[in-house]
């Protein structure tokens, strides 16, 4: 048996991790690979970080594309094969006619959500546009999908499954630069990063819209460091680079934005 109650003790989404905990046990009993169901970033840092002294299991996560938030994680015994490929996901194209009725990230997984489904078996969704989306779901969901999926907003949809190879993600820009700050604030940082007014920054991170290493951050004085990540959905994540002190003591920052 796992030492469940240290393992908690550790974590912040409790429910969560006792739930993979106790399919790690699964895993050690019968021998076979257990699957999750999909996390988001901050549950799978935490998974890492619970699992990162046992060595008795092993753990893999694959979203289905490199960038992907949302991944579901396959858990077995370290002396089993495992990698991501065994790790089971299914992708699903949501085509309609969204020209004159645009449609969300939110809309598109309100809809999939409406059919009864649980989020937890629903992975990234990329959104095409007028086109309508992509989403990436747990296997056994998609024939029941490709007949419940049939409108999205007011747009009627065919829903079908497809081949992981064909999702059309478009692979990130990197934008390089540096910034020199007086401080390591997170609105002054973030808001040289991503090109835009310390004020709006600030709102954008007390409207939650912000988060720092996939975890929720409220306020605007919190301190970034080297090796950081920072996220504004919609506007693409901000990676924290080197950080030396200059002569007049101040902070330069190097900065990758991904959009």
């Amino acid at each position: 048996m796992l030492p469940k109650d240290e393992l908690l003790a550790r974590v912040e989404n409790r429910d969560s991790a006792a739930r993979i905990i106790d399919q790690a046990e699964q895993a050690l009993r019968t021998w076979e690979v257990v699957m999750t169901d999909f996390l988001s970033p901050p549950e799978w840092l935490e998974v890492q970080t619970m699992f990162r002294p046992l060595t008795e299991v092993q753990v893999v996560a694959w979203g289905g594309y490199p960038q992907a938030e949302r991944c579901r994680a396959a858990i077995a015994r370290s002396d089993l094969p495992l990698d991501q490929d065994q790790v089971a996901l299914a992708a699903l194209d949501i085509a309609g006619n969204f020209l004159f009725d645009a449609a969300s990230h939110r809309d598109f997984l309100g809809a999939l959500l409406g059919t009864g489904i649980v989020r937890g078996k629903v992975g990234d969704i990329v959104v095409l546009g007028e086109r309508g989306a992509q989403a990436i779901v747990a296997p056994d969901l998609v024939e029941f999908l490709e007949l419940s999926l049939t409108q999205v907003r007011s747009v009627p949809v065919k829903t079908r499954r497809i081949e992981l190879s064909d999702l059309k993600v478009r692979e990130p820009r990197k934008k390089e630069m540096t910034t020199v700050e007086a401080s390591m604030r997170l609105d002054a940082i973030a808001s040289a990063g991503f090109g835009m007014s310390r004020s709006k920054m600030v709102d954008l991170i007390s409207a939650g819209d912000v988060r720092v290493n996939w975890r929720d951050v409220t306020q605007s004085s919190y301190q970034i460091k080297s090796g950081d990540l920072v996220a504004i959905r919609g506007k693409g994540r901000l990676e924290i680079g080197e950080v030396a002190v200059t002569k007049k003591e101040r902070y330069r920052i190097q900065l990758t934005r991904l959009v």
